[in-house]
């Protein structure tokens, strides 16, 4: 059966906005990945300041060649980690200047295999 992962995000109140405007702006990018099965990213009620993006994928196989691959070069481009600029001290400061900054103040991972599903009755 298929694997869950849940990234929690803690959010500071005056970042949540930033950190749904982001999700929706990169809307399509998971969902061509060989293997992935379901996205969703979930706000908090009441009591949080946690987010949690929850996606789902046939097998870790599959969840670990997305992050090893498109999510690990989206990461790298958002970071401004050009080839061939190491060691760019003030290309880095101007870089840095010119992006912003995360919107979560902390991440967390959890995994879980599904043993048991119940789709809706039709």
């Amino acid at each position: 059966m298929s694997i869950v992962k849940i990234n929690a995000l803690t959010v500071p109140a005056d970042q949540r906005e930033v950190l749904e405007q982001r999700f929706a702006a990169r809307k399509g990018f998971v969902e061509s990945a060989d293997g992935f099965e379901w996205f969703e990213l979930l706000r908090p009620l009441e009591g949080s300041d946690r987010y949690l993006v929850y996606t789902r994928w046939r097998d870790e196989e599959s969840f670990q060649a997305w992050m090893n691959g498109p999510m690990k070069e989206a990461h790298q481009r958002a970071k401004g980690d050009d080839e061939g600029m190491e060691g760019d001290t003030a290309g880095e400061a101007a870089r840095s200047a010119e992006r912003p900054g995360p919107a979560a103040t902390g991440s967390e991972t959890w995994s879980f295999e599904v043993v048991q599903q119940a789709p809706p009755k039709k």
